[in-house]
């Protein structure tokens, strides 16, 4: 095994942090949700608080004071090495070895005839005719069509990117809804929500998703175009995100699967957090590099017959996602009439709306979808539209906790 790269003031990379118990002790099982290492963490719960501190300002003397004062644990030198020693062979320090194991994969994923299916077998089947007659099987039980309100023609779509088991019907709903209209689409812009992506990150990629049914074709022109609008270096900094989130890989199944003989090309772009926004830091229309990126898709839609796809879920709120009560009948309730309210807004059209409804509650539902819905909605202004098969997920084995989702068409007006 490489010997473990230790810097001088470490930086703790974004990582999955769940508490578990093991042989009667308590402890952080920490994971990297981009599989960079198969390797994870357990650390006992009494020096589990160091990673709150390690944000690559703090030396190891510092982390080892931080911990002293802010919870009196007392820990060496040597117990802070021990940590960090575990925390790199695992790939999740920012600044150590994790620098040269990213490059390779970046290569690595670049140098791919295509971006595969990270999800295919999991979630989905990975042969093509047994995932056509699943997704067939599964627009079976979609809820009935009713002849469609909105005037104009098709222009946006809401898909969640929930996995199928769960999601199923909504999927399946929104995409039975929206096939009279995609047999003329010459442009898909898929904007994903890049789970583990930086504040306001706008990350394209200029590789080709791929489905069991084969690939989909980049439109790599459009790609270069934002790529130097945002300058190379930022907008590629965190393209490895692509290989394994599965939000525009979930909604490009069900896209593939339904326009299969549509001639098109694609513009995926993962959409980092909105965070600071919803806490008042900022808005997303003083954002140069958002803005950038819209005014070069604007240009482009006007050229196309264009569908623009957010792959978004709506809330995720309960134990599993970190708030105190679990979810009972009154307060899923009141998750469903707050959910309607962003709904509401999205079906209007209106991106600050939408945006203002989470700041105004401090992000408590956790939209996830919020970035990508709101570049869509800004893309399309004035459009208008129908929502399809809401639904609160269970998220967890109690049924405490609860992911929601829409399916959502939109039409220009």
């Amino acid at each position: 095994m490489q010997q473990p790269i230790i810097p001088d003031n470490p930086q703790l990379r974004p990582v999955e942090p769940h508490w578990v118990d093991h042989e009667g002790q308590r402890y952080l099982y920490l994971r990297d949700p981009l599989d960079m290492s198969d390797l994870t963490v357990l650390l006992p719960q009494q020096i589990a608080p160091m990673v709150m501190f390690m944000d690559g300002e703090r030396s190891l003397s510092d982390l080892q004071t931080a911990l002293q004062q802010s919870i009196g644990v007392a820990v060496t030198e040597a117990d802070i090495r021990s940590v960090m020693s575990q925390l790199d062979q695992a790939l999740m320090i920012e600044n150590g070895s994790y620098v040269a194991a990213a490059k390779r994969a970046l290569d690595a994923y670049r140098g791919s005839e295509f971006r595969p299916p990270s999800h295919a077998g999991p979630v989905y089947p990975d042969q093509p005719d047994a995932l056509s007659a699943t997704l067939t099987g599964y627009s079976k039980l979609a809820t009935p069509a009713t002849p469609k309100t909105a005037n104009g023609d098709l222009v946006g779509m809401l898909c969640p990117h929930i996995d199928y088991d769960r999601g199923h019907k909504t999927y399946a709903t929104l995409w039975e809804a929206a096939k009279p209209d995609l047999k003329d689409i010459e442009l898909v812009i898929v904007l994903g929500t890049d789970h583990m992506g930086s504040l306001a990150k706008i990350t394209p990629t200029m590789q080709n998703y791929s489905t069991p049914y084969g690939s989909l074709p980049t439109d790599t022109e459009i790609v270069q175009k934002i790529a130097s609008a945002l300058g190379p270096d930022a907008a590629f900094s965190e393209e490895i995100h692509h290989a394994n989130e599965h939000s525009i890989e979930l909604a490009s199944v069900w896209l593939h699967h339904y326009a299969r003989d549509v001639g098109f090309s694609v513009v995926p772009i993962l959409c980092g957090s909105f965070h600071h926004f919803t806490s008042g830091e900022g808005s997303p229309d003083e954002d140069q590099n958002i803005n950038a990126t819209l005014e070069i898709l604007k240009e482009q839609m006007a050229q196309r017959r264009t569908l623009v796809i957010s792959a978004g879920d709506l809330a995720h709120v309960g134990p599993a996602f970190g708030d105190a009560q679990p979810l009972d009948g009154g307060l899923r309730a009141k998750l469903k009439s707050d959910d309607t309210k962003s709904i509401e807004a999205l079906l209007k059209g209106d991106a600050s709306s939408f945006l203002e409804i989470s700041k105004q509650e401090a992000d408590a539902r956790k939209i996830c979808g919020l970035p990508p819905t709101y570049l869509m909605l800004r893309l399309l202004e004035g459009a208008t539209g129908e929502s399809f098969g809401y639904d609160q997920c269970a998220a967890d084995k109690e049924n405490a906790s609860a992911v929601s989702i829409v399916g959502a068409l939109l039409y220009d007006s």
